[in-house]
């Protein structure tokens, strides 16, 4: 026996890539239903072998599916997350809506998986943001070594980040520039073709980003709200893979030796690290894995417990819908949700 599921917002980059791996990680589902707006009611859109067409929101009954894969963004999540919830199934949200809420959740399978306890608060589970999620994967073993006390963060932000509207922009400015045709910006607020954007989410203020922000309070409540963390996001003229320049300063002393063997030994975690013209790992060679990359690791020789880190990861994968499949993995196998037809924990 498998799962009902229903992946919300499936025609969307996230949604369709959920989809992708649900069948790749051979999740246990009995019967699929995709999920989208008014508008897209009757697109289909591809699991496995089948094509399945798309149920409008407004109609469809969340009551008949043990499992929804929300990521249709924060405003659809804000209206319809807790109703569905009230009805039955549990939710992961990959949207930012209930992140900070404290009856919710914010999991990442390899770093808290023990939160996985609260979510019968609100049939609720959240999926942090696309570079948080890289990030935690990264530190997470190294706290457990060291323990972190600070840490600078500056991101390199693929434009899929920002959907399908984004990776569209780039790929029209970059024809338009070469073909001397109209490369105004229409999504992004400045050129990203040939450029970069340190400005990711509306302005704060205190001067930093909403995506700034998302990544230090997302960390404290995932990984440890001790750590102290300041980043800078930029958007960069990258189809798919976000990538991070992490700066860490521990409490104890720790060598690029016993990080690498540390980060070696982790769970999501590969080392690829080579001083060598091709020894690290970019946003390309990351691209359609479901690895988090950690490379150039070296000593920070300007304080006294300190390392450099490049993080890379793909952002559709392990940023959102791999991590939130990971999360109802972790559903089932902690027994918080029962195989369609079967007895269910969980009753509303």
């Amino acid at each position: 026996m498998g799962y009902r599921v229903a992946v919300v917002g499936a025609t969307g980059n996230v949604g369709r890539e959920m989809l992708n791996i649900l069948e790749e990680l051979n999740f246990p589902v009995e019967k699929l239903h995709a999920v989208a707006s008014r508008k897209s009611k009757g697109i289909e859109v591809s699991f496995g072998d089948l094509n399945v067409k798309c149920e409008s929101i407004d109609s469809f009954d969340f009551s008949t599916v043990d499992l929804v894969l929300m990521s249709a963004g924060g405003d659809v999540s804000r209206e319809w997350s807790e109703k569905i919830g009230k009805a039955g199934p549990i939710v992961i949200d990959n949207s930012s809506a209930f992140r900070m809420d404290p009856d919710v959740p914010l999991i990442v399978p390899e770093v808290n998986p023990d939160a996985i306890k609260l979510a019968t608060k609100k049939n609720i589970i959240a999926n942090p943001n696309c570079s948080t999620a890289q990030l935690v994967v990264a530190l997470k073993p190294l706290h457990d070594a060291a323990t972190i006390k600070r840490a600078v963060v500056s991101t390199y932000q693929s434009v899929s980040g920002a959907g399908k509207v984004g990776m569209d922009e780039l790929w029209t400015q970059t024809k338009a520039i070469y073909g001397l045709g109209d490369a105004r910006p229409k999504h992004f607020p400045k050129q990203i073709a040939f450029n970069l954007i340190p400005m990711i989410g509306a302005f704060r203020d205190d001067g930093y980003t909403e995506e700034e922000a998302k990544m230090w309070a997302e960390t404290h409540k995932i990984l440890d709200p001790d750590i102290k963390l300041t980043v800078t996001c930029v958007r960069v003229p990258v189809f798919v893979g976000h990538s991070e320049a992490v700066t860490v300063e521990f409490e104890r002393p720790i060598s690029p030796d016993e990080a690498r063997e540390i980060l070696r030994e982790a769970p999501g975690v590969l080392v690829v690290d080579k001083a060598e013209a091709d020894g690290y790992v970019t946003p390309i060679d990351a691209a359609g894995e479901f690895a988090v990359f950690v490379s150039r690791i070296r000593k920070d020789p300007t304080v006294e417990h300190g390392l450099n880190l490049w993080v890379v990861s793909d952002n559709l994968r392990k940023g959102a819908a791999l991590n939130a499949v990971q999360i109802a993995q972790l559903l089932d196998e902690t027994g918080m949700i029962k195989p369609a037809g079967g007895y269910r924990t969980l009753t509303v």
